[in-house]
């Protein structure tokens, strides 16, 4: 199963998807209503919010029966669609991409006349790098030419200009998925004339390329899990050799930008476990750890994720109180936190290209809002509502969302946070679906679904749990569900399932559980070690093959992932991953209703491990409830790309959990 090209697979994997069609087909009338629902609930013809951005405003905007958008620009906000500087729907057309295309790089050059984009036409996460030249920085005609520029096999891992335009910096991946690689590429001349620049052979460190908010800089960024090494280039000077700024350590993480006069770090060290800010004057050396000097000390369980420098302020985008938020640091030292709605929510930067502005534009959106997008005037503190993304035919009064607190099997309180349509009663009666990550530090807060409101109207109850292993209550949150710790993140979850229970949000025996990739092992977990509890999984594209992928040194990205999960070849981690390794437990039980995707292409989960679980759970199965998988034939991790098929596919999944709860 690990050769996707064995024509048996394809064979195999054909079959699986057969019997899929065959046991929704009864279910089509519940996925047509469900997509034509989502459908409902969207202006499928939009346009974005223009952005203003060296001269121009940059706008995205939709079609009505078009999968992708188009991207335009102009020279005013009311004009910003006057030129076309890509049409995705085009281009997917142009290289026959019918079942999925991913726009990748759209980079445009200092002077705005020249646009790197990458595009992959089967989701293996290999692109196409090309540029696209427009014929003047002052013209609004939209004429452009694709130069022969032509780069292939990229990994999407950032691209980065020369201030003149002149040279082009990109990543390539090795072969097992790993971005290692940094080149560079004069415009006008072959790919096989491009120079490498730095190459990364410790096979736990990815490789990004980037620059700094002033532009000032090319930015190389090699981190491991636990530890990080960061290199620049002026970008005026971009065959100068890199400069590390500190060389790596291990267990030491670190960011860099630049505020214009100094350089500013995130940085872990010094035992600042949920991270701290250091500053060093441009002029000083600051590869001389001496050099740099607190900004933002460190605080405890106020998990500072990242920083974005303007002229006059760094904006800090950090995580307290399992919520996120923005705080803002100007150049007198003074401070504040931007106020946003106290219901479980998040609140992100959105496009803020122009290094010398005084607005700041940010969105916030919750499981009850959509996201919506303010400017704020950080002199007067005017705060403009932008645009709230239309929702039409949805009535946000009619859902209502809160925050719940289950308790772990070691006494931890887990954060839950739920929504309901109001008239869903909380008398133990209603089904319930509890989505969970809990790797990686990934921090997941609430967001709203058009989707997801076909659930809530027909009386089911979602909920979000926030495991050990993601990072919404800081580092030690992270850290207390990794490695051996793994297990906590599982019982965080099943807590928060039996919470739902007990607390009478959910009826005992309507409750699904849902997951994808890491949350896919999660989910997997819970299944193999409460069955009882649940009456339905979703695992989309699921890590549950967990100890034999990472006992395979030659599988693509298990080096670089024994920091997050261990190496199974020794001890403690083998006796810890064989304890909760989804295929490993599978063994003879009344099992909930399953239902698993995959795509053919994945690199990051390769599609042996859910056809693998799969087969295990049918040959073990003894509740009769059904396991039904479908696979991606023509993507990867993501599945479909075009809306219209997402919208889709996801109609599915919606019929699954309300046939199976």
């Amino acid at each position: 199963m690990i050769d996707v090209d064995d024509p048996e697979l394809i064979d195999y994997l054909e079959a699986e998807n057969r019997y899929a069609e065959s046991w929704f087909e009864p279910h089509t009338p519940t996925i047509d209503a469900i997509f034509d629902e989502i459908r409902s609930r969207v202006q499928e013809t939009d346009q974005s919010t223009p952005v203003f951005n060296g001269g121009w405003w940059y706008v995205g905007s939709t079609v009505e029966g078009e999968d992708y958008p188009r991207h335009h620009r102009g020279r005013t906000f009311e004009t910003a669609t006057e030129m076309l500087l890509l049409d995705e729907n085009v281009e997917a057309d142009r290289v026959g991409a019918t079942d999925y295309f991913d726009l990748g790089a759209f980079d445009a050059s200092h002077d705005h006349t020249m646009f790197a984009w990458s595009t992959d036409i089967t989701g293996d996460e290999r692109y196409d790098l090309r540029i696209r030249h427009f014929d003047s920085a002052g013209a609004v005609s939209g004429t452009f030419v694709d130069l022969d520029d032509h780069v292939a096999d990229v990994a999407n891992a950032g691209t980065a200009w020369s201030a003149d335009g002149r040279w082009l910096f990109y990543v390539r991946a090795d072969d097992q998925e790993r971005p290692f690689q940094v080149w560079r590429h004069e415009i006008g001349r072959a790919a096989g004339d491009d120079t490498l620049v730095f190459q990364e052979d410790d096979e736990r460190f990815f490789v990004e390329i980037g620059e700094t908010r002033s532009d000032a800089w090319i930015l190389i960024h090699c981190g491991s899990k636990t530890s990080a090494e960061v290199r620049l280039i002026p970008s005026a000077s971009p065959l100068d050799e890199a400069v590390v700024v500190r060389p790596r350590a291990d267990g030491v993480e670190y960011q860099i930008d630049d505020w214009g006069d100094r350089l500013v770090m995130v940085t872990n060290d010094g035992g600042a476990e949920d991270f701290c800010v250091h500053t060093a004057w441009s002029h000083h050396d600051w590869t001389v750890p001496s050099s740099w000097t607190e900004l933002i000390a460190h605080r405890p369980g106020r998990r500072i994720i990242g920083v974005e420098p303007f002229q006059n302020h760094l904006v800090v985008y950090e995580w307290s109180d399992a919520q996120p938020r923005l705080r803002l640091l100007f150049r007198d030292g003074s401070e504040r936190l931007l106020d946003v709605d106290n219901e479980p929510h998040d609140v992100n930067l959105s496009a803020n290209p122009e290094w010398t502005s005084t607005t700041l534009r940010f969105s916030t959106q919750s499981m009850t809002t959509p996201t919506t997008l303010y400017d704020e005037d950080l002199v007067t503190g005017e705060r403009t509502l932008l645009r709230r993304i239309p929702t039409p035919n949805v009535d946000v009064d009619a859902y209502v969302a809160s925050r719940m607190w289950a308790t772990s099997a070691d006494g931890t309180s887990v954060p839950v946070d739920i929504v309901r349509h109001v008239d869903t009663p909380l008398d133990g009666t209603a089904p319930g679906c509890l989505y969970g990550y809990g790797s990686y530090e990934a921090s997941m807060p609430p967001w709203f679904s058009v989707a997801r409101l076909s659930l809530l109207d027909r009386g089911t109850v979602w909920a979000l749990a926030h495991p050990r292993g993601g990072g919404e209550l800081g580092r030690r949150w992270y850290l207390d569900g990794k490695l051996e710790h793994k297990q906590h993140t599982f019982d965080d979850m099943i807590a928060s399932a039996e919470h739902l229970v007990t607390a009478g949000v959910v009826a005992s025996d309507r409750l699904a559980i849902r997951g994808g990739s890491a949350g896919g092992l999660l989910v997997g977990a819970c299944t193999t070690q409460r069955p009882e509890l649940f009456a339905s999984v979703v695992a989309e594209v699921p890590f549950v093959d967990i100890v034999n992928t990472m006992s395979d040194p030659t599988l693509p990205l298990t080096v670089t992932e024994w920091e997050e999960w261990g190496d199974p070849r020794s001890e403690p981690f083998a006796s810890a991953m064989l304890a909760y390794s989804p295929y490993d437990n599978t063994v003879a039980a009344d099992y909930p209703a399953v239902y698993v995707t995959a795509g053919l292409h994945d690199p990051r989960v390769s599609v042996h491990e859910p056809a693998k679980w799969v087969a295990r759970l049918r040959e073990v199965n003894t509740s009769g409830r059904p396991t039904v998988m479908h696979t991606e034939m023509g993507a990867g991790h993501g599945g479909p790309t075009g809306r219209y098929d997402a919208w889709r596919d996801e109609a599915r999944t919606l019929a699954f959990l309300l046939a199976t709860t």
